[in-house]
């Protein structure tokens, strides 16, 4: 505590900056309280006094070592999911803030609700969220509801008894109970019928479930996240989602932008998926042409990441030489080139808007003609749910 021309708590801050992680134990002669209580405050690890007891020095430094290594741990696994994160999302400025907002709330245990549009990877970021929270190794259980007929909705979450109803033959486990202990993520919940949201209301806040056909409650503790590709603000306004449902599921919210509102993350990710495309199809593909890549940052990707990685791979797949050109992308634009094709000046939102509309039209009716008609196989090509495809044919006037 006291040297000549710098004392203990300078030494200790000039030895902070040169690494903040390094635990700090003062041993000292003078074992006033206050200046104990000053060092620990300013961030000393421990204060033991002259002659020091030798077993509780070495405790005390067996826990200082064990605290850097927990600590630098710590930071190691950080960095490496903030790398992991980049790589798939992108690490424009939002991005960062969004991967910031993902490691704080996995160490609470928060219900999440991530909105976002489809392909902007939602269901990446749930997953990082339970891999980093205290139930890593518990069950991570996805239930996408645009999927599940209505009529097997409640079921499929909070399961059924043998004989609860015709065909039911044997005890089935929802997805409550299987996820139990662990985290329960909730695809497309704008999807789930009113009645169902009612009894989930009365599950998360009784934190008990009833099976079909048994009166005795299943006491039940898990982490709900869940997901949206719509305002969901807007669905309570509207009466079909409800608000106090909203309110209990959204304790904190992430809204993952667009990739057309990110654009320049597109070339980090495009690069990336040449190189795996070409790994993928063992193709010597290295590049984009810079004309491709001026093509890519212009087009509107309505799809977003899951887009652009499926264009890549396509294009890498078309691709003879060492490079992509723009000739392996103008697909995306029904084959003309951005510079033959002049859009009216209008505002940018607008623009987004008409072309994010002609593109979901010409896909869905190119999914339609594939399918020969069948709405539920178009539903899956597409990668959204059977009632999202409906709307949008009858928004499109599609026949």
């Amino acid at each position: 505590m006291r040297m000549p021309e710098m004392d203990g708590i300078e030494t200790m801050q000039e030895l902070k900056k040169l690494d903040p992680d390094v635990p700090i134990v003062f041993v000292t002669a003078h074992a006033e309280i206050p200046a104990a209580v000053d060092a620990i405050k300013r961030g000393a690890y421990d204060f033991i006094v002259k002659p020091p007891q030798y077993d509780r020095l070495m405790f005390t430094l067996e826990r200082a070592i064990e605290k850097l290594s927990l600590t630098k741990e710590i930071k190691r696994l950080n960095t490496a999911v903030d790398t992991s994160l980049e790589s798939t999302l992108g690490r424009s400025q939002a991005m960062t803030r969004i991967i910031e907002q993902i490691r704080q709330v996995a160490r609470s245990d928060f219900s999440v609700v991530l909105q976002g549009e489809t392909g902007t990877g939602k269901s990446i970021v749930a997953r990082t969220i339970h891999d980093l929270s205290e139930r890593a190794k518990r069950p991570f259980v996805r239930v996408d509801m645009g999927v599940i007929p209505e009529t097997l909705v409640e079921s499929e979450l909070f399961g059924y008894e043998k004989g609860a109803f015709t065909g039911a033959d044997k005890r089935k486990k929802g997805f409550f109970e299987v996820a139990q202990g662990g985290t329960l993520f909730i695809d497309e919940m704008e999807n789930m019928p009113p009645y169902v949201q009612s009894k989930l209301l009365s599950a998360v806040e009784e934190k008990k479930i009833y099976p079909l056909g048994d009166t005795t409650p299943l006491p039940i503790e898990i982490r709900i996240i869940a997901a949206t590709n719509k305002n969901i603000k807007q669905r309570v306004l509207e009466g079909t989602f409800r608000e106090d449902l909203f309110f209990r599921l959204g304790e904190f919210i992430i809204t993952i932008p667009p990739l057309r509102e990110r654009a320049d993350d597109i070339p980090f990710l495009a690069e990336r998926f040449v190189r795996e495309a070409s790994a993928e199809l063992h193709k010597n593909v290295e590049a984009l042409n810079e004309d491709t890549m001026n093509l890519l940052i212009r087009y509107p990707w309505p799809g977003n990441i899951r887009e652009l990685k499926n264009a890549i791979r396509r294009a890498v797949l078309l691709s003879e030489e060492g490079m992509v050109m723009p000739e392996q992308i103008e697909f995306l634009i029904d084959g003309e080139s951005v510079e033959h094709s002049p859009r009216p000046l209008m505002p940018l939102k607008e623009l987004s808007a008409m072309a994010l509309m002609d593109v979901e039209k010409k896909a869905i009716k190119q999914a339609l003609e594939h399918s020969q008609g069948n709405k539920t196989k178009a539903a899956s090509i597409l990668q959204v749910d059977y009632k999202t495809l409906l709307t949008k044919i009858k928004q499109y006037n599609i026949r």
